[in-house]
């Protein structure tokens, strides 16, 4: 710049050209916490023009990166499912001995079943018949 402003040159503020579009840096442009609703303040510098039919349209800068209540909303609904997956495969690993225990004592028994059915019958096949 040097010492003296020029003429026409550097003694005028211009407004920026394209202002930011990341929530991040409009917060950091605004100084502004992380609870302020940073679409309020892209209304600052949004961009007055006609457009080819002659009507006066305005517009903003669309906010990339912005966190929304429904974002966060979404993102506890993920979270809530994967502590529901965990808690339900825990359940299903501390239950299968006892469906395995049981499944096992089933087979056991009709094997038993089964093979008393074959016993009565090879020994009633050995009997010598009574009605003869």
């Amino acid at each position: 710049k040097g010492e003296k402003d020029l003429p026409g040159l550097s003694d005028t503020e211009k407004p920026r050209m394209r202002d930011p579009k990341r929530a991040s840096k409009i917060r950091e442009l605004f100084n502004l916490s992380k609870d302020d609703y940073v679409t309020k303040y892209v209304n600052t510098y949004r961009r007055s023009f006609t457009n080819k039919k002659g009507k006066q349209t305005s517009k903003a800068p669309k906010v990339q990166r912005l966190v929304t209540l429904l974002t966060l909303q979404r993102k506890r609904g993920r979270i809530a499912e994967k502590k529901k997956r965990i808690s339900k495969a825990k359940s299903e690993v501390a239950d299968y001995p006892k469906l395995l225990a049981s499944r096992l004592k089933e087979q056991r028994d009709m094997r038993s079943d089964s093979l008393a059915k074959k016993r009565s019958r090879l020994s009633a096949a050995t009997k010598p018949s009574v009605a003869a």
